[in-house]
């Protein structure tokens, strides 16, 4: 079956962020995904069962972190790898957990990412293609996408939304066997994806300075 996550999300519990999960679950709704993944900065985010019996929707918990200043996704991990690690040390500690480690908006306007630590060896598992926060982003997912060819490795997408009007605009497309948080971390491991979405606004790009620290 085909489901629809927005696989990049921070709530109130990362320092830049306004967006609630009911926020979250109302703007999943709203665009009929299949559900989000909480990804705070350097917070491992426990979601309530309540959340998850009521929502109808699927909500995995994740976490953004940084290595020698370049930041990965890692989803079904039980700690966060210790602080200065490099690059591939970081990823490594996701994988002896049995964890899966995404690349995450590897370039901007400003530069690339491709320059620090050695990405090509880390071992990431896939690659953020769409995120919705990147400008210009068409120019950014060509470049993200070209990165996830040169890796040999399968694209992820997801809003990195800071703010509520934002959840859900850029979003992964998964082939999965279950309508489950099991399903989507099983089809991320089967390279069953993709990133689709479209970017932010320029009225709601201005938003998000306001609530960062």
């Amino acid at each position: 079956m085909e489901l629809r996550i927005d696989l990049h999300l921070h709530t109130t519990l990362s320092h830049d962020s306004t967006v609630t999960l009911e926020d979250a679950i109302e703007g999943c709704r709203r665009l009929g995904l299949d559900g989000f993944a909480v990804t705070n900065h350097d917070v491992l985010t426990r979601v309530p069962e309540s959340a998850l019996d009521d929502s109808g929707l699927i909500i995995l918990p994740g976490v953004e972190i940084k290595a020698e200043g370049i930041h990965i996704g890692a989803f079904d991990i039980r700690e966060l790898p210790e602080d200065k690690l490099s690059l591939g040390e970081t990823v490594d500690r996701i994988h002896d957990q049995g964890g899966i480690a995404i690349i995450c908006h590897a370039h901007s306007v400003l530069g690339t990412w491709l320059n620090r630590g050695n990405i090509v060896e880390a071992g990431f598992d896939l690659v953020e293609v769409a995120n919705a926060y990147q400008f210009p982003y068409w120019m950014m997912v060509d470049l993200n996408r070209r990165l996830a060819r040169r890796l040999g490795r399968p694209e992820t997408g997801g809003s990195d939304s800071h703010i509520p009007d934002t959840v859900g605009r850029a979003y992964t497309v998964l082939e999965a066997e279950e309508r489950s948080a099991e399903g989507v971390l099983d089809a991320l491991r089967k390279g069953r994806c993709r990133g689709e979405g479209r970017g932010i606004s320029l009225g709601e790009r201005l938003k998000w300075p306001k609530v960062r620290v």
